[in-house]
């Protein structure tokens, strides 16, 4: 509809001006679009708008909303639907035999909400069919609607109306293959009478003119040799390559169900009966998906695979492997167009030589497209196309982005949530002079309900992500269930308190909560598990049936009752006439008296010989599980242990049975060998090709059944329980366990000291994640043990310096550690020694200082950074740390015959540099004389106790010490007041660590020094 006329024109124009305006207001604001001139509504567009008029907000509640395409069918959308602005165009979409109601997954609403809801289905099914073929007809149109998850309704053979009911959703309707199946169906097995779909018109092929065309030319073909159809493989050949010259052949086959990119254009010529073509029947083909954006199971246009979408959040289903690959190219190539599906290789139709090959990490090599005889787009013929192709849906994460989303989302976020929890501190450990506070999370089971749900948003978040495998679903999905259980089994109501004080700020009163009687409260969390049981194990029913393949209803109906799915299974025995059955079903799990009756019924036909042969098996197995003998019932059918768990408590204990009577029922059953062992989930629905080497452990739902149930203090299981097996295959993974075990201790379900293993494990876990901060948070958390006094301590120091690198390179963690309350001393030690293994010795030192290992400091000042600084004449950073250590020199060994050296150096070559004024202060001159030779001695027996610890720096740094000394010892001779203390100055300096060029000029010196005192000597003893 190009334009929408809603009333016709009033003369009335200045009284209708208002009314047109609110007209245009709700065309613009309220209705859906839809411009399909083909479509139709019902009610119509003008009519609704009539009544929104008269009835404001009728768009948002239109009864029995009807829409469909004229020659295809309709919908009728039961109930109230919402249909303001509903984009009609492009949500729903009509096909030949089939109908598409949101195409797009992602901008699909869930169940129940726009028009993904309960709808009953008209399809026009252009199959012509006589009396004789009505009702084979209808079976299988019956199987195709069953196999996609609608209820068949019913088929009118006069008028080709299929009719059936879909709870909501998808894509639903014929496929290609089914109709050729339907239309094929009752046909000889030679080729005459072989009919073929072609838009509604019968074509009539006989056998001797096609074996005349077709049998020559293919019968010494490779399709033949592999024992293949020739006239398939000839068929298919001319579905890929419509563009090919096919030599004699100059008709075109009219195909209706090809894309249009594909597709031939048809010559609509008109089909006598009984006559004879020139080529093989047009059999209609489902179009092949293109490799790009395929996703494993989700081929919505093959048999048997269109499930209902948003059905099991995200329940894995149990599927052997299956092919699929994702590319990313600019130009268009065969392996990007929709030829992928086609089970035999192309080059197998095109009689020609062109191949494709892989190359290593996901290389493929292609020949390109083929050349078309009469196309005019553009081809490449001889070219070698190299593609990158991601394998198995792996996803390329080049930056690293996705891996950092994903630890984020797995640890730092769950942490996150466990870290705002409140908490209280347990105990106070300390060690030495240092301390450490132990904490724990402190919650009540009112509030638990809240936290599960919190921890259920970060799972539900994990699942968004690209490239996850079906295990890695398998188990987020598990542990979705996990978190809801520990809900379901340890919350608690909040008690109902009226708020007056509320009230008193508020005009209008505000309703009470109803109270609920304390007797009540178990029936109502048996309810509760009960409706999580049933979400638990609704997608295996929907595995066993869609495995039955509409081979028998009562089968479908003893699954259903597995799920508790009783709206359905008695809607199903009503659609087979079965009322009576369905009067049974509709009690099922009821009040006992039922389940009594249906026993003595069944025992009163055995005592009357009653042959139960002409009692259809799966009838009595329906009755045998009403009336409560669900062993009797599974004879020959296998169930998952938390099906039959809730078979034992909706078909065999009371109604009125609490969840701890329940679960020590299964118990005792299970000791017997009288149920399913409770197996994990990745044995339990894992995919079929995996390999399971241990089948002994159970899953952690059961243990938790087994808490909730338990009547003594002493707990037996919880190490198995809390082992990493429980809830997956991975022995190391234990991200998600910890935070199950420290809720369930916060709320009182148990306590232990006993889960080291646990803790250690995911200890582990956050250090191969470069997650140190966590790691101690953890480690904090762990439960004090007398036996084990300082493993606290021992494990945060083993991280601390193993993972030193990791956490002091990251400025957020390091705070995050200090926040902790973790000695800052420990910190610097971890740092002081990961620089000194790497030769930093500087940093090493300040961090030796500031950790207070005073010892450690001063062997590596003296070894490695002192001469290194004075050699640099940097003597301001040496003085600086040598007065550090000062004060704790009566702490370390050797303090004089190493910091100080230096320290002694500095403070005589100062007082050996002052004026002479300052020098006549002295005792004498040769207390001058004296303090450098002590220093020189001091030298000597450094170079003796460090020995080869020192470098030749060091030496050399001594070296020059000594140089300065002796030269301003030299230097002030003259005020000495006579030759032979002038000669002892000469003597000190001899006996320093000198240079041999030094020693020789202070040897001239002395020599002349000495040569001037004999004369003088000389002088005075001549005079």
């Amino acid at each position: 509809m190009a334009s929408l006329s809603i009333l016709p024109a009033s003369p009335e124009m200045p009284r209708m001006s208002s009314l047109c305006e609110r007209y245009k207001d709700i065309r613009d604001s309220l209705l859906p679009t839809l411009n399909s001139p083909d479509y139709f509504l019902k009610p119509s567009l003008n009519e609704l708008v009539q009544l929104e008029i008269e009835t404001p907000g009728f768009c948002t509640r239109v009864p029995d909303f009807t829409l469909g395409r004229i020659g295809y069918g309709f919908i009728k959308f039961l109930g109230n639907t919402d249909v303001r602005n509903l984009d009609l165009d492009h949500i729903v979409k009509f096909q030949k035999h089939e109908v598409v109601v949101y195409d797009d997954e992602s901008s699909k609403p869930a169940a129940g909400q726009g028009l993904n809801k309960p709808a009953e289905v008209t399809l026009i099914v252009d199959i012509a069919c006589g009396e004789e073929r009505a009702e084979h007809v209808s079976d299988r149109l019956k199987q195709s609607a069953e196999r996609q998850g609608a209820s068949f309704i019913s088929f009118d053979a006069d008028k080709g109306f299929w009719k059936f009911l879909v709870p909501h959703f998808s894509k639903f309707g014929l496929s290609d293959d089914e109709e050729e199946d339907i239309a094929m169906d009752d046909a000889a097995p030679g080729w005459e009478n072989r009919v073929g779909l072609n838009g509604g018109h019968m074509a009539v092929v006989a056998d001797h003119h096609q074996m005349e065309t077709s049998e020559t030319e293919l019968s010494h073909s490779l399709p033949a040799h592999l024992g293949l159809d020739p006239g398939k493989m000839r068929e298919m050949r001319m579905l890929m390559f419509p563009n090919e010259d096919f030599g004699d052949q100059t008709s075109s086959f009219p195909m209706t169900s090809l894309s249009k990119r594909n597709a031939r254009p048809s010559q609509k010529t008109p089909q006598r009966k009984n006559s004879h073509q020139d080529t093989t029947p047009p059999v209609v083909r489902k179009t092949p998906l293109a490799l790009l954006e395929y996703h494993p199971g989700n081929d919505k246009s093959s048999p048997g695979s269109i499930l209902m979408v948003q059905e099991n959040k995200n329940l894995a289903v149990r599927k052997s492997k299956m092919g699929g690959f994702e590319l990313d190219i600019s130009h268009e190539t065969p392996v990007t167009d929709n030829y992928s599906r086609n089970v035999v290789d192309a080059a197998l139709f095109m009689g020609r030589s062109f191949r494709a090959g892989w190359g290593p990490n996901g290389l493929l090599l292609h020949t390109g497209n083929p050349i078309g005889g009469s196309s005019s787009r553009r081809v490449l013929s001889s070219v070698v196309n190299v593609d990158k192709i991601a394998i198995d849906k792996v996803v390329r994460d080049k930056k690293g982005k996705i891996q950092k989303e994903l630890v984020d989302s797995a640890f730092e976020t769950p942490l996150s949530l466990h870290k705002e929890l409140d908490h209280e501190e347990v105990k106070e450990v300390r060690f030495g002079s240092f301390s450490l506070k132990l904490q724990k999370v402190v919650t009540d089971r009112v509030v638990l309900s809240d936290i599960c749900r919190n921890y259920i948003d970060i799972i539900e978040k994990q699942l968004e992500f690209d490239g996850l495998s079906t295990s890695a679903k398998l188990v987020l999905t598990h542990q979705v269930m996990v978190w809801e259980l520990i809900k379901v089994l340890f919350s608690e109501r909040q008690s109902t308190e009226r708020l007056n004080y509320e009230e008193d700020m508020m005009e209008d009163v505000k309703e009470e909560p109803a109270e609920v009687d304390t007797e009540a409260l178990p029936l109502i969390r048996r309810a509760e598990f009960s409706c999580w049981l049933q979400e638990c194990v609704s997608h295996r029913v929907q595995e066993d049936v869609y495995d039955l393949n509409g081979s028998g209803y009562l089968k479908h109906l003893f699954f259903l009752l597995t799920g508790r799915e009783l709206d359905s299974a008695v809607e199903l025995a009503i659609s087979k006439g079965d009322v009576r059955l369905a009067c049974l079903l509709s009690q099922a799990g009821g009040s006992t008296v039922n389940r009594d009756d249906i026993m003595q019924q069944l025992h009163l036909w055995g005592r009357n010989g009653l042959d139960f042969n002409y009692i259809e098996k799966d009838r009595v197995k329906l009755y045998e599980l009403l009336a409560g003998n669900i062993h009797d019932a599974l004879q020959d059918i296998t169930i998952d242990w938390k099906r039959f768990l809730g078979l034992l408590m909706w078909h065999h204990l009371p109604p009125n049975s609490s969840l701890p009577v329940i679960f020590r029922n299964y118990q005792l059953l299970l000791d017997q060998g009288k149920a399913p062992w409770p197996v994990p989930i990745y044995i339990d629905e894992g995919p079929a090709d995996s390999i399971v080497t241990d089948t002994k452990h159970s899953d952690i739902l059961y243990y938790l059944m087994l808490l909730h149930s338990r009547e003594e203090k002493e707990i037996g299981f919880l190490k198995t329980m809390f082992s990493a097996f429980s809830s997956t295959n991975d022995p190391l993974d234990y991200h998600m366990i910890w935070h199950q075990r420290g809720i369930l201790e916060a709320v009182g379900a148990f306590s232990s000291d006993d889960l080291h293993a646990l803790d250690m494990g995911f200890v582990a876990q956050l250090l191969s994640q470069g997650l140190c901060h966590w790691a101690i948070y953890v480690v904090l958390h762990m439960p004090y043990r007398k036996d084990r006094p300082y493993l606290h301590f021992v494990v945060i120091r083993e991280i601390l310096f193993k993972f030193c690198e990791t956490w002091s390179s990251v400025e957020s963690q390091r705070q995050f550690i200090k926040d902790l309350g973790v000695p800052s001393e420990w910190m610097h030690e971890a740092l002081a020694v990961y620089y000194n293994y790497h030769g930093d010795f500087v940093k090493a030192l300040d961090h030796f200082i500031e950790c207070a290992n005073w010892q450690r400091a001063h062997s590596i000042f003296v070894t490695s950074v002192a001469h290194s600084l004075f050699l640099s004449a940097n003597h301001s950073e040496i003085w600086r740390i040598a007065t550090s250590m000062d004060d704790r020199k009566s702490e370390i060994e050797n303090w004089d015959l190493g910091a100080g050296i230096y320290m002694s150096f500095y403070l005589l070559k100062s007082s050996l540099e002052e004026d002479a004024d300052t020098m006549l202060e002295l005792d004498s001159p040769e207390s001058r004389n004296e303090s450098c030779r002590s220093f020189v001695g001091r030298l000597h027996e450094s170079l003796a106790v460090w020995g080869d610890r020192l470098p030749v720096e060091a030496r050399v740094a001594y070296t020059k010490m000594a140089e300065e000394v002796c030269e301003l010892l030299l230097s002030g001779l003259s005020v000495y007041p006579d030759r032979e203390s002038q000669l002892n100055c000469f003597v000190t300096a001899f006996k320093a660590p000198l240079p041999e060029d030094v020693r020789s000029s202070h040897l001239q010196d002395a020599v002349s020094l000495f040569s001037l005192y004999l004369s003088e000597t000389g002088q005075q003893t001549s005079a």
